[in-house]
């Protein structure tokens, strides 16, 4: 079991970055669908990711059918718009791998797709009337980690602890 985050045409560097990180952290495998609205190279991209880009798994996708074609597992569709809440779903079978598809920050995921596949599409709540939506790497953070939670943090096991001598 593995869970992926998939980002469709990341407009912001920033973003991007963050979502690396978590990714790091998480052992999530991190997709990215072009075209960019960055550069892979750029210096903020790097300094949001940190020293971590080296433990990041990540696969390049040419295009959203390019990125549809791998997933091997079940998909979800990351949409303000969609009327399952992310929390209803049951990610703990371990058999199987979870993609995160999450939208362009401007833009989401295109109409027709979301239209097609509204059966795999699953929402944070929110108050939409106030926020038009929520930050991208706060919302793929959330997700994984709920994802992470109901199957009991699978390979995320503590390794360092503080020394007790030390702490007096």
């Amino acid at each position: 079991m593995t869970n992926h985050i998939a980002l469709f045409e990341p407009r912001i560097h920033f973003n991007t970055g963050n979502i690396a990180r978590t990714c790091a952290a998480t052992n999530t495998v991190l997709h990215l669908i072009e075209p960019f609205g960055f550069e892979i190279t750029d210096k903020n991209l790097k300094r949001a990711g940190l020293d971590y880009w080296d433990k990041v798994d990540i696969v390049y996708h040419k295009n959203l059918d390019d990125f549809i074609s791998s997933v091997d597992g079940q998909l979800f569709l990351v949409s303000k718009f969609a009327e399952q809440v992310y929390s209803d779903i049951d990610y703990s079978p371990l058999d199987q791998d979870y993609y995160f598809l999450f939208g362009r920050e401007d833009t989401g995921l295109p109409e027709e797709f979301m239209r097609e596949n509204a059966e795999k599409a699953i929402r944070i709540p929110m108050n939409d009337e106030h926020v038009r939506s929520l930050n991208l790497s706060n919302t793929a953070c959330m997700i994984v980690y709920e994802a992470l939670r109901q199957q009991n943090f699978a390979g995320l096991e503590l390794v360092h602890t503080y020394e007790k001598d030390k702490l007096k």
